[in-house]
C-alpha cells in the first residue's frame, strides 16, 4: 500500500478502517484513522485510532491490554478506505465479545453452535486454536495461555505430561465427569503445544487421514 495515495480528505482528514482477524479473515471493527494514528500505527505495531467523540488519537487496547497487533494493510481500489489485518490480543468489542459485529460474523460452521446452544462440535477445536493463537501477544500476568507461550515449548510439554497422567490415574477411579474434565485439560494443553511448535490441528488430522486405510 502506497500511503501518499491515500485520500484522508474525502472525509475530513480521516479514514475508515475496518479491522480483520489476520488468522480467520473475521471483522472484528470499524474506526477511523487520521495521518498521525496511521503513522504511530506503523511506528508501534499496535492499531491505533482517532476518536472522533474524544477528539485525540488512541491505541486499541490501551486501557484494557487487548491490543490489535498490526500483520497487514491494505487500501481499497479508490485509496479511501483501510483494511487492516490485526492479531487481536483479547475481546475486540467494548461488550467482552470477540467482535463488534455479533455472532452471524463467525464462520458458517460454528453459527449453528452458537445459535443453538450445541456442545461437542469437533469445528470447535479450529475456533479454539485461533482463539489461543491470539493469546501468544496477550499480557502474562492477564492470561495462564500467554504465561504458557512466555515458558516456551519445553515448559508447554512438562505440562502436557503432568496432564497426560492425570487423565491416564482419572481413567481407572470411574468418575466418568472427571476424566472427560482431565481429557479437555489435555487437548487445551496439546493445542497450546502445537501453535508453539508452529503446526496445528490441520497437519495433525492430515497424518491421521494418511494413516486411515478402511478395512486393515
Amino acid at each position: 500500500m502506497n500511503l501518499n495515495n491515500l485520500n484522508f480528505e474525502k472525509t475530513g482528514g480521516l479514514i475508515p478502517v475496518i479491522v480483520q482477524d489476520a488468522s480467520t479473515n473475521i471483522v472484528l471493527m470499524q474506526a477511523w484513522m487520521n495521518k498521525e494514528a496511521l503513522t504511530q500505527t506503523l511506528d508501534s505495531g499496535k492499531l491505533t485510532f482517532f476518536s472522533r467523540s474524544k477528539n485525540r488519537l488512541w491505541t486499541k487496547g490501551e486501557s484494557s491490554g487487548n491490543f490489535l497487533y498490526l500483520k497487514d494493510l491494505l487500501a481499497d481500489c479508490d485509496n479511501d478506505c483501510i483494511l487492516a489485518k490485526a492479531e487481536p490480543a483479547g475481546p475486540v468489542c467494548h461488550t467482552g465479545k470477540d467482535t463488534c459485529f455479533g455472532e452471524n460474523n463467525l464462520p458458517a460452521k460454528y453459527q449453528q453452535t452458537v445459535a443453538t446452544g450445541e456442545t461437542g462440535n469437533p469445528a470447535f477445536l479450529e475456533e479454539l486454536e485461533q482463539l489461543l493463537k491470539s493469546r501468544q501477544a496477550a499480557d502474562p500476568s492477564k492470561s495462564y495461555t500467554a504465561r504458557l507461550f512466555e515458558a516456551g515449548p519445553k515448559r508447554i510439554a512438562k505440562k502436557l505430561g503432568e496432564e497426560a497422567v492425570e487423565l491416564a490415574l482419572e481413567a481407572e477411579s470411574g468418575d466418568p465427569q472427571r476424566f472427560i474434565e482431565e481429557a479437555a485439560d489435555l487437548i487445551y494443553h496439546l493445542n497450546v503445544l502445537l501453535i508453539a511448535r508452529d503446526t496445528g490441528w490441520e497437519a495433525v488430522i492430515g497424518e491421521l487421514q494418511d494413516r486411515y486405510h478402511p478395512g486393515r
